[in-house]
């Protein structure tokens, strides 16, 4: 994982503008542009902010080629608290990609940024995302109906977390492969 540029936006496009693929994400850019502007507007440039996101993206070991991206979403103000997102090219989905990169995303979040705190936001008919986070060890905290509309479609939402103790109780630490 590395921090997210302006220079990862063709690729950030050819696996984020499929709209089957990520018909349950609420961005899904169209143009070079939406995604430029996209980094240029909603993405945080310094990590740990009250009310940003900051992205990084996932390159593959062997190949170097930019496979998805993980975000983080500093959304309390007492900074200790992060909502996680994780987005994969389909050609990756499958392999495990996702789960080392979150797992060493919650690593960080918890033993380099020291939060209290990790969160999920899923669309509950999302099931491959639900078994993933339920496999890093997030538990299902609350179901809330027709909470956001998404391409004129009311969506539930569903939200799992894991507090910092549970999380070293169990370390799901980051492979190295």
């Amino acid at each position: 994982m590395r921090p997210l540029s302006p220079d990862d936006a063709e690729a950030i496009l050819r696996y984020r503008s499929d709209p089957v693929i990520n018909r349950h994400q609420g961005w899904i850019p169209s143009t070079i542009q939406d995604v430029i502007d996209f980094i240029e507007t909603r993405i945080s440039s310094t990590i740990d902010i009250a009310d940003t996101w900051y992205q990084f993206v996932l390159i593959r070991k062997d190949t170097g080629e930019l496979i998805g991206d993980v975000g983080l979403h500093f959304f309390d103000a007492a900074l200790k608290q992060v909502e996680l997102g994780c987005s994969i090219d389909k050609n990756y989905q499958g392999n495990g990609f996702a789960t080392e990169a979150l797992r060493e995303a919650m690593h960080y979040v918890f033993v380099k940024l020291d939060k209290q705190r990790i969160v999920a936001s899923v669309d509950p008919r999302n099931s491959k995302s639900i078994a993933l986070i339920e496999r890093l060890g997030l538990k299902k905290e609350a179901h809330y109906k027709e909470r956001f509309q998404i391409r004129g479609e009311w969506v539930d939402d569903v939200i799992y977390a894991i507090q910092k103790e549970d999380w070293m109780n169990n370390r799901r630490e980051p492979s190295n492969h």
